[in-house]
């Protein structure tokens, strides 16, 4: 009985270690959005996260007729001042970007406000 409690409890320890990696640091989908940065705010009274919204240009109705803009809110991590940087010059320059992103498994508020956090930044020439 107690080999059986002790490979029991083992076999939760690892699912619990398993299951916090997947939380805090797995991601579910990478890709990319491209389109005008519109904003770029540091957010939080006690974590201090990093947000910006792009806009990914036409418009979008849905079933009722209702027209909205496409908007796509994302977060950068604190520590990335290299990303935030680029998003400010493109911001600046009125540059198309194309964002790439890492989606996680799950929003947590102490890292930023969306799933979505920018790893790289392209500046697209030509067109705007």
């Amino acid at each position: 009985m107690k080999r059986f409690l002790r490979i029991f409890i083992a076999i939760a320890v690892v699912a619990v270690i398993a299951g916090a990696y997947i939380m805090f640091f797995a991601n579910y989908s990478t890709g990319y959005r491209v389109g005008t940065i519109i904003k770029m705010t540091k957010r939080g009274v006690i974590f201090k996260t990093y947000e910006g919204q792009l806009h990914t240009g036409g418009l979008s109705s849905d079933a009722g007729g209702e027209t909205a803009t496409s908007m796509w809110d994302f977060s950068v991590h604190k520590d990335d001042e290299s990303i935030r940087n680029q998003i400010e010059d493109a911001v600046d320059n009125g540059s198309r970007v194309k964002l790439y992103y890492d989606e996680k498994f799950y929003q947590w508020a102490i890292f930023g406000d969306t799933k979505y956090f920018v790893n790289k930044v392209e500046v697209i020439e030509g067109k705007q």
